[in-house]
């Protein structure tokens, strides 16, 4: 992998990720332009899918820091709920070595299942098989969210809420929440927290259009 630039977002360097030939997830093109990625005046991190002639190029940051056991908190600042049908945004964790399923733990905001079905996803170690995932639908017309995982041994919970409170004083912020606690925990090793907007299959989308979704933070509580 290719990694010529680091951006500073939420108080951690980050790597923004290079290649100019087609590598997963996708597989695709990924570019490190501040056309795709780019921190603006408000502190925010946007992420873009773009398009120079014919080819689509994805965004991918990787924090330079395995973190290990604990909160991550992704806070977006963009709607989510109809990204379209080749778009996936994806905030996770993954190990570049494949002990444990890369240690994948991972939030996806995905049309996997076509328009009518699911648009969200919470799963653990995708690349082994009968890995664990759940699945949920998330709304319209919430502009200000925030999606986290709670990392410990033996155990991973999940929850993603309206607003930007992620303990919310009200149950009906809460849209989802899972807590899985079977064999498919991964220890903690190299993993990085990651975050990335990409094409399904490297299939440009279906409307020609480019992609932007705003991250407005990232937030890291050990255990």
């Amino acid at each position: 992998m290719q990694y010529t630039r680091t951006i500073q977002f939420s108080g951690y360097s980050w790597r923004v990720k290079r290649h100019t030939t087609r590598v997963g997830p996708g597989p695709n093109f990924f570019s490190d332009s501040e056309c795709n990625v780019w921190v603006d005046a408000r502190g925010r991190l946007h992420l873009k899918i773009t398009r120079t002639g014919n080819r689509w190029e994805c965004a991918e940051v990787i924090c330079t820091r395995s973190l290990g056991y604990g909160t991550y908190r992704f806070y977006l600042e963009s709607e989510v709920h109809n990204l379209d049908p080749n778009v996936v945004l994806g905030l996770f964790t993954w190990s570049d070595t494949p002990a444990y399923g890369y240690r994948e733990i991972d939030i996806e905001f995905a049309r996997f299942q076509g328009p009518a079905g699911f648009n969200g996803y919470y799963t653990i170690r995708p690349h082994d098989p009968g890995h664990p995932q759940h699945t949920f639908w998330w709304p319209a017309n919430v502009l200000q969210s925030v999606h986290l995982f709670r990392w410990e041994p033996g155990r991973i919970y999940f929850r993603s809420v309206r607003g930007f409170r992620p303990e919310p004083s009200s149950a009906s912020a809460i849209v989802a929440e899972w807590t899985y606690t079977g064999n498919f925990v991964p220890p903690p090793g190299d993993e990085n927290p990651r975050m990335n907007l990409w094409l399904l299959n490297g299939q440009p989308p279906t409307d020609g259009r480019e992609v932007e979704v705003i991250i407005s933070r990232f937030e890291f509580v050990p255990l």
